[in-house]
């Protein structure tokens, strides 16, 4: 005990006579310190801090080079969003007949037009099944068959449909969490399929189920094991198809759910909806149809029903807060020039331009950050952070990026109790956070900061960055 303490009394002595120099480092050096750590050094960093407030640079390393940003891409897409949509912009999906009705049958053409709205049937955000609404209002009105044809107008996207530098496996393997979904001007359900997965017998296949069935064909080379806890199911689809192989072992408890991309978002909303339409009592005799295969013009008919979005601010918050790529990839087309990601891409661009930042040294690939291809440089993420502090939807964009430790964000885990507003990024070799943080004196800064081509564990580079955050958020030494 004695030689305890004094062990203790020589370290606090030590740290009483270290010179005040040591104590109270200036911002800078004490960041050079946490980056030249062997927990850090073995990372190409990009870091870029801006004093809101005093209009100053506080620190800046590789501040004009390029990285991988990851996730920290959709602060590009939301504010160009945000800039050229408006907070209030909301989608509409509309459902007009042309045709007849006579003693509750209706014959001729209903059409499903779409503008491109993620949140059409989406399970992201908490609303009703507008597809179920819709028949089950028909049903309601006294309709009792309907013959002819269910159009599908997806036209307010052009094709191409895939953003360039996505992996492949983005779109056809399934080991947790879904990444990469194919857009569409009409999409339902995120244009994913569930797949219900269950535990049976060790050593025999796990039950699967689709809803709805048939949208999938599927190949079950999975089994249950003996194992309590652990699995290994990997779902494989083949590109561009419905086909799906189970593969892999779920252990004896597994019950879960995972969502499958499927290769044709309008023929798959057709489908559900002629689905629904039976579920209400309706029967019905549709040719499902592409409007591109279609003679009438896309106005033709009567609206029946329209399906209007939630603004545009609640749509920006799903990305930014739970980093939805598919929300993403559908904003971009929706501002872009014809739809197309090409357009989205060159319109954010042309944005940017306008805030005054550089876009030379930029690669602009997508919405989301999945393109291996995105090149970004530190300054100019700060420079847009900077830019949207004092930018009319400033509130509205600032709201959108989840607080430290904020339930369901991708911050949960993180930054707990610290002034900090940040979006996270990560890919493999990959991890960004960018944002605003509080400082002690009451004073904004904004910061990005991205580390690229690491070879160690990932959780020493966000503990690294998150130590960059709490230097920001501390109150001086």
């Amino acid at each position: 005990m004695y030689r305890r303490c004094v062990l203790v009394a020589g370290i606090l002595l030590a740290v009483v006579s270290l010179p005040t120099e040591a104590l109270a480092q200036p911002l800078p050096a004490r960041i050079d310190s946490l980056l030249q750590e062997r927990r850090a050094a073995h990372a190409f960093w990009g870091v870029s801090i801006y004093d809101l407030e005093g209009d100053s640079l506080l620190y800046e390393r590789n501040g004009d080079r390029g990285f991988l940003p990851a996730s920290n891409q959709k602060l590009f897409t939301t504010a160009a969003a945000l800039d050229l949509l408006g907070p209030e912009h909301r989608y509409e999906t509309t459902l007009s007949f042309d045709g007849t009705t006579r003693d509750s049958v209706m014959r001729g053409d209903l059409r499903l037009v779409g503008s491109g709205d993620p949140t059409f049937g989406s399970t992201a955000l908490e609303r009703t099944d507008p597809l179920r609404n819709w028949a089950e209002r028909l049903a309601e009105m006294g309709v009792r068959r309907i013959e002819g044809r269910l159009i599908g107008d997806d036209q307010a996207f052009l094709n191409g449909f895939y953003p360039d530098g996505w992996s492949v496996s983005y779109l056809t393997r399934q080991k947790g969490q879904q990444m990469g979904v194919r857009a569409g001007g009409l999409s339902y359900r995120d244009n994913t399929v569930p797949v219900t997965v269950r535990a049976t017998t060790p050593g025999t296949p796990p039950e699967v189920r689709i809803q709805p069935e048939g949208v999938l064909s599927v190949k079950n080379e999975a089994v249950t094991s003996e194992r309590w806890r652990g699995s290994t199911l990997l779902i494989n689809r083949t590109f561009s198809t419905n086909r799906i192989v189970l593969t892999g072992s779920v252990a004896r408890s597994y019950g879960g759910v995972r969502n499958v991309p499927v290769s044709d978002p309008t023929a798959f909303t057709l489908r559900i909806f002629r689905e629904r339409l039976q579920d209400a009592g309706i029967e019905t005799d549709l040719e499902l149809v592409n409007a591109e295969a279609v003679d009438a013009p896309s106005g033709g008919g009567k609206p029946l029903f329209v399906y209007v979005s939630p603004l545009l601010s609640e749509i920006v918050t799903e990305i930014n807060k739970r980093s939805n790529n598919f929300y993403a990839e559908q904003v971009l087309r929706t501002y872009g020039w014809g739809g197309s990601t090409r357009g989205g891409i060159q319109r954010t661009e042309s944005f940017l331009r306008r805030a005054g930042i550089n876009t030379r040294p930029l690669s602009l690939n997508d919405g989301s950050g999945l393109s291996r291809k995105n090149l970004v440089t530190p300054r100019a993420l700060q420079a847009l952070l900077a830019h949207m502090n004092d930018h009319a939807a400033g509130d509205v964009f600032r709201a959108s990026i989840p607080r430290g430790g904020e339930r369901n964000t991708t911050l949960r885990t993180r930054l707990g109790r610290t002034q900090v507003r940040a979006k996270t990024g990560s890919l493999a070799f990959v991890r960004g956070l960018s944002g605003y943080a509080e400082r002690p004196d009451g004073g904004r800064v904004a910061f990005a900061l991205f580390a690229n081509n690491y070879t160690g564990p990932s959780y020493q580079i966000t503990h690294t960055m998150d130590d960059i955050v709490r230097l920001l958020t501390a109150p001086p030494s």
